[in-house]
């Protein structure tokens, strides 16, 4: 028999003898590691969902002008808001806050206590956040931003007419965590303080035209669900 063949037959003998021993080689190496929580939220999507119960706690300040004394309330309300975030990295997004309340208006000081009428509000907020990112599933962050209120469906109580709340720009500020249940869900907590003074007129059947400004400044504060896509 030929060298060259026997040396085929011997090299073929050893390459079938191995291949058990590979393949249980690739058995036991290890797997690939799974991603943590920080490297999965990182590869998600940019944009982020939140649904909210909030609470609106305004200032209670205004002015009556030619009325020495008098002032103004504004009642609190519970509502629900939407707001959608987009990541620009993993530190920093942008937060539209998406809602719509009403207060109740009423005289205080030294007219007493009258109702003037009720307006609702649109306060459509835009923030820019920034976020931390080494407290793994909690995720603190903080912003600061611009709201724009608009007052619509504006209706007065019996003695006034023509209410109108101009409506106007004001700052906001705002403190809040998510803490990641999963890396799609988790649960959110946020204060946000709009500093908002608009000016305000009115025709009172005994007071004639009458005018000032509302410091409303409302405290939102909010609980809910976040949804990373």
């Amino acid at each position: 028999m030929p060298a060259t063949f026997l040396k085929a037959v011997l090299l073929a003998s050893t390459v079938c003898l191995s291949l058990p021993v590979l393949s249980h080689a690739a058995d036991m190496a290890p797997a690939a590691p799974e991603p943590t929580a920080e490297e999965a939220i990182a590869a998600s999507s940019p944009w982020m969902l939140r649904v909210r119960g909030l609470g609106v706690i305004t200032h209670d300040s205004g002015t009556i002008n030619g009325v020495p004394g008098a002032g103004l309330d504004y009642s609190d309300t519970v509502i629900p808001e939407l707001d959608v975030s987009y990541f620009f990295t993993d530190n920093i997004a942008a937060e539209l806050i998406l809602g719509t309340t009403f207060a109740k208006i009423n005289t205080n000081g030294s007219l007493g206590e009258i109702d003037v009428g009720k307006a609702w509000l649109l306060p459509p907020t835009l923030t820019l956040q920034y976020h931390f990112t080494n407290f793994g599933a909690f995720k603190p962050y903080v912003g600061a931003g611009v709201n724009y209120s608009m007052f619509y469906n504006q209706s007065e109580k019996a003695g006034f007419h023509n209410l109108d709340v101009k409506n106007d720009f004001g700052a906001a500020v705002q403190v809040g965590f998510d803490y990641m249940l999963t890396k799609n869900w988790g649960v959110n907590f946020d204060v946000k303080k709009i500093f908002l003074e608009t000016k305000w007129s009115a025709t009172h059947d005994a007071l004639g035209d009458i005018s000032g400004k509302a410091k409303i400044d409302p405290w939102l504060v909010g609980a809910g669900v976040t949804y990373r896509f």
